[in-house]
């Protein structure tokens, strides 16, 4: 009976145009983040890069699976997504950079041994990493508008329960500790400091997201007043 239900899914999966364009870029991430990290690395041996890997793309393709079924639009939306103003172009092309730098550090920090962090940490970054996906895919699921560009869109209505009455950009708040974990997963150090460089990046792209959402969304400016913290309860 599991073993039908599974292979039913995976048919309805195959036989979806936007299913084939998500699986699609998660192969496409897959190759290239694993290039970043073993050819720097040296070896195929590398298993905290294995273990970021697994820690990635599973919840991925589940989470994508999820939102396949639940919401297909809101799935498309964030696979066709680009960035229309240049300052968030910026922001998207700064965040690239960080990433690849990150990753290629990591991966000659293993090769060389430059500062190897214990194993305990490594596993705690992976709790962390595995409680912001969780967090990540609530937000998801209690904002169906939620978008990876800067717009406010048609029917639109301002989300203040759930995580959004804590802070008023949880999704961002998922992202810092899913970011600031990998380093710690692939044991790097030198990896964490480059990964700080995304907080004054979510920063500049949170105060032009609030200011599009303020001209454009009816209600944000009492939603604002309301709840005052945008990412970390009390602190930020």
């Amino acid at each position: 009976m599991i073993l039908y239900i599974c292979m039913r899914v995976f048919y309805i999966i195959m036989k979806n145009n936007l299913s084939l364009q998500a699986l699609k870029k998660a192969l496409a991430g897959f190759v290239a983040i694993g290039l970043l990290l073993f050819l720097p690395a040296g070896t195929l041996h590398y298993w905290n890069a294995w273990l970021f890997m697994a820690l990635l793309f599973f919840p991925m393709i589940l989470l994508g699976i999820f939102m396949l079924f639940k919401s297909p639009d809101l799935l498309s939306k964030r696979l066709d997504a680009k960035e229309k103003e240049m300052e968030q172009k910026w922001v998207v092309a700064l965040s690239g950079i960080m990433f690849v730098t990150a990753f290629v550090i990591a991966g000659m920090n293993f090769r060389y041994s430059w500062h190897i962090l214990p194993d305990y940490i490594t596993w705690i970054a992976a709790t962390l990493f595995l409680l912001s996906y969780m967090m990540y895919a609530e937000v998801i699921r209690e904002n169906a508008f939620l978008s990876r560009t800067i717009e406010v869109q048609e029917n639109q209505k301002v989300i203040d329960t759930g995580l959004y009455g804590v802070v008023r950009h949880p999704m961002y708040s998922a992202t810092l500790i899913l970011f600031l974990s990998i380093p710690l997963i692939l044991g790097s150090l030198l990896s964490f400091v480059i990964m700080l460089v995304y907080i004054p990046i979510i920063t500049v792209r949170m105060n032009n997201e609030e200011k599009v959402l303020e001209e454009g969304l009816e209600g944000y400016k009492e939603y604002k007043n309301k709840v005052r913290y945008k990412v970390i309860p009390f602190v930020w």
